[in-house]
C-alpha cells in the first residue's frame, strides 16, 4: 500500500499542484481545505505524513498541529508546515509546536517531494531507532542507561539521562520547556519550568565541552545540535 499523505491548504491551486506531484512520486494523497476537514480526515484514515498550511480559514495550522501532538493517536505523525510566511519567528513557532519541517511559498514541487521523502525517512528511522545514540564523542546507550564522552563514563541521574535522550533523538528540533516537562517529568506536578533550566545547566556541566551541543533558543527552549 502506498504511503498516505494528507495535504491541508485552502488554496485549490496549491492543493492540486501538491496532490498531482506527490501522486506522480508514488504517494497516496488525501486533501482538506480547512482545519476541521483536516481533523476529520485524520480520524477517518490515519496518514503517514501531513502537509499543513499555516493560514487556514477556521483553525490555524499551528492549532491543528497542537491538537495532533496532544492526541496519542496522531502525536507521532510527521508534519511539514506549508506557509507564505518566511520570518524566523514563524519558523520557530512551527518547530515549537512540533512541526518536523517547514516549506515556504512559493516552493518548488520537486523540493517539497524531496522534503517529504527526507521527513518520512527520519520518521522510519525514529520508529526503528537504535537504542544507542551518538553525536561525535558523545554516546548514550538507552538499554544500559550509560552515557560516555570520548569513551569516559558520565554519571547522570535518571532525569538528566532522559532529558539528554529526548534532545538527542530529534537533533535540530526545538523543544519548549513545557514539552520537555511533559516528556521527561510527565504528570509530576511538583516541578516547574525552572526545573528544566536547572537540569540542562547540570547536564551541560557534567558533559564538559560536549555540553555545548545542547543549544538554547532564547525565549523558547532547547535543541540538540543538528
Amino acid at each position: 500500500m502506498a504511503t498516505q499523505i494528507l495535504v491541508v491548504d485552502d488554496e485549490p491551486d496549491i492543493l492540486e499542484l501538491v496532490r498531482f506531484n506527490l501522486e506522480k512520486a508514488g504517494y497516496g494523497v488525501a486533501v482538506a481545505a480547512t482545519g476541521n476537514e483536516a481533523l476529520t480526515a485524520l480520524r477517518r484514515a490515519r496518514p503517514d505524513l501531513v502537509i499543513l498550511d499555516l493560514m487556514l480559514p477556521d483553525h490555524s495550522g499551528t492549532e491543528v498541529c497542537r491538537r495532533m501532538r496532544s492526541d496519542p493517536d496522531f502525536a507521532d505523525i510527521p508534519v511539514i508546515m506549508l506557509t507564505a510566511l518566511s520570518e524566523e519567528v514563524d519558523r520557530v513557532v512551527g518547530f515549537e509546536i512540533g512541526a518536523d519541517d517547514y516549506v515556504t511559498k512559493p516552493f518548488s514541487p520537486r523540493e517539497l517531494a524531496l522534503r517529504v521523502k527526507a521527513v518520512l525517512r527520519r520518521a522510519e528511522q525514529d520508529s526503528e531507532e537504535s537504542q544507542v545514540l551518538q553525536h561525535g564523542s558523545l554516546a548514550i546507550d538507552r538499554n544500559r542507561h550509560r552515557c560516555q564522552v570520548d569513551g569516559r563514563e558520565i554519571a547522570l541521574t535518571a532525569k538528566e539521562f532522559e532529558l539528554l535522550s529526548t534532545l538527542m533523538r530529534r537533533p535540530g528540533r526545538v523543544f519548549t520547556r513545557e514539552q520537555l516537562l511533559d516528556s521527561v517529568w510527565g504528570t509530576d506536578i511538583s516541578v516547574t519550568l525552572r526545573t528544566v533550566d536547572t537540569h540542562v545547566r547540570r547536564l551541560r556541566g557534567k558533559l564538559g565541552e560536549t555540553g555545548s551541543l545542547i543549544g538554547t533558543v532564547r525565549g523558547v527552549g532547547y535543541r540538540f545540535t543538528e
